[in-house]
């Protein structure tokens, strides 16, 4: 099995900073994408910012500019660097990882991580 563990969130200032990390460990061959999604209270969950192996990142809109994705495929990790922060980032985010082949599997996986809180406020 593969496991997703999240670390990096909490209460922060409008303006603020905050930058999450996922690991992912098990029996893992590659991961193609990695991906940080959001949900806030009595929102459905949305995807935030995406990255595969050989292809730009993408981000909603309304981090562009402001939120960073990165991974370090050595260690099966993926970051998020949120500057600016604002009062509507407020949400759990999530970390997924998709197209996950294990050894000896030819068939791709999903898996998502537990989710961390992330509270913008003064």
């Amino acid at each position: 099995q593969v496991h997703l563990v999240e670390s990096g969130g909490g209460l922060v200032q409008p303006g603020g900073s905050l930058r999450l990390s996922c690991a992912a460990s098990g029996n893992i061959f590659s991961i193609n994408t990695m991906g940080w999604y959001r949900q806030g209270t009595g929102k459905e969950r949305e995807l935030v910012a995406i990255i595969s192996s050989g292809v730009r990142p993408n981000y909603v809109d309304s981090v562009k500019g402001r939120f960073t994705i990165s991974r370090d495929n050595a260690r099966n990790t993926v970051y998020l660097q949120m500057n600016s922060l604002k009062p509507e980032d407020t949400a759990v985010y999530y970390c997924n990882a998709d197209r996950v082949y294990l050894r000896g599997s030819m068939t791709p996986q999903n898996y998502w991580g537990q989710g961390t809180q992330v509270t913008v406020s003064s």
